[in-house]
């Protein structure tokens, strides 16, 4: 059976104009010989609009009637769909997570997907018809549950490795994955093909074209993704197994940035065995993710300095925990700074390549940006710098490492 998983985001189904567009282009699969799975999400602005709604009665986002106000947009945008796609011939039929079942945990807002049961939709696609489904839509025990923002992505993904899909499209307002924020660096280029482990690397770190779960879901189970805009009829960016290696490959793949994140400093924290065990253990326990992470010890050898970065959202929940734990861990003081971004540089050639570091910190240097945090994993460094200089940062990096030259097109080798 040849299937294809599509996903339209809220930007392409924005309008009953954009969402007859995508009926036709989904029409044109199905006259290519494809059965499809279409994914969607609310209309552009609908999910901020409900949110509101219910943040004017509670700021309770971790209940079951949450999730089923937030996920009605999609299904509305489902059932327009389907019916745009009956009205030009095509057999159509939308199905809430409920009904497929889409089944998940009991963590409302941000649940983790179970089992996704194929019999009902299986039946509809040997009868010729494209099925619709709400993005980001689940259901534990018979109560409605989401995957958290940006989940559609990972519905898509999902749905791609249940029935294992040919590929699975991504339509989008961006025509691919570029080097950088075009908005940001003018001669950013598109790039044709992305490892998983790059693509994972970028979006962790900033780049919002696909959904960090999506990519971590698509890697695992080895899931064709091909990001693309649903504005212009050409083909995207591709993100490919990283079993498959390019003849000349590239060191850097790209450059990326986010500004969501706060610094915090635990000066004169008693060094002694256990301390940021406690620290960030109870930030754990409060669901609080901890990013960057650095310790350093005072003149005196008697204690250290603890920094680390959070979401700027958790700083406040951060601080009322450090707090709680300053006659336990007994530091001096503490400092927070939420005018940083993180710009971090990605790409799989640097585990062979040596001299990116340096590239890296000469760059910067050589421009006044000073660097306060630094980590690394094997195909990528991060510095947090002031938020004054994050184009700056990203504009000269890019430049430093040749990105907005002409990139010489991957040829795969299987």
């Amino acid at each position: 059976m040849k299937l294809i998983v599509t996903k339209f985001g809220g930007t392409s189904v924005g309008t009953i104009d954009r969402i007859k567009s995508v009926a036709k282009r989904i029409k044109n699969e199905v006259n290519n010989g494809y059965n499809v799975i279409v994914v969607v999400s609310a209309m552009a602005g609908e999910t901020n609009r409900l949110i509101k709604l219910v943040e004017s009665l509670t700021n309770d986002y971790r209940t079951s009637e949450y999730d089923t106000v937030i996920s009605s947009g999609e299904q509305v945008t489902s059932g327009l769909l389907a019916i745009a796609l009956n009205e030009l011939g095509i057999k159509s039929k939308s199905y809430q997570g409920w009904q497929i079942p889409f089944e998940t945990d009991n963590n409302f807002s941000k649940a983790n997907i179970k089992e996704i049961k194929q019999e009902k939709i299986l039946f509809d696609i040997n009868d010729g018809y494209v099925i619709v489904v709400p993005g980001f839509q689940g259901v534990y025990q018979n109560r409605v549950t989401t995957l958290g923002r940006g989940g559609s992505d990972t519905s898509a993904v999902a749905l791609a490795a249940a029935f294992g899909a040919e590929r699975c499209d991504i339509y989008t307002d961006v025509d691919g994955v570029y080097t950088a924020d075009p908005r940001i660096v003018a001669n950013a280029l598109k790039l044709e093909t992305i490892t998983f482990e790059e693509m994972l690397e970028l979006a962790s770190q900033g780049a919002k074209v696909l959904q960090t779960r999506s990519v971590a879901l698509a890697m695992n189970h080895n899931v064709k993704l091909q990001v693309l805009s649903s504005f212009e009829n050409k083909t995207g960016t591709f993100i490919i197994n990283e079993r498959q290696k390019s003849m000349e490959e590239t060191i850097i793949s790209g450059i990326t940035y986010t500004s969501n994140e706060a610094k915090i400093t635990l000066f004169n924290v008693i060094d002694k065995p256990g301390q940021a065990a406690m620290i960030f253990g109870a930030l754990a326990d409060q669901g609080i993710n901890v990013d960057m992470i650095v310790q350093t010890s005072t003149k005196d050898g008697e204690a250290t300095d603890i920094t680390f970065t959070v979401l700027k959202s958790d700083l406040l929940s951060t601080k009322e925990i450090i707090e709680n734990l300053k006659n336990t861990i007994k530091f001096k003081n503490m400092v927070e700074d939420s005018k940083v971004s993180k710009i971090s540089v990605v790409g799989s050639g640097m585990r062979t390549k040596p001299g990116v570091a340096k590239t890296m910190f000469k760059t910067l240097s050589d421009n006044n940006i000073n660097i306060q945090v630094i980590s690394t994993s094997e195909i990528k460094i991060s510095v947090l710098v002031s938020s004054d200089y994050t184009e700056l940062a990203v504009r000269t990096l890019h430049d430093a490492f040749g990105l907005g030259k002409d990139i010489k097109t991957k040829i795969l080798i299987n």
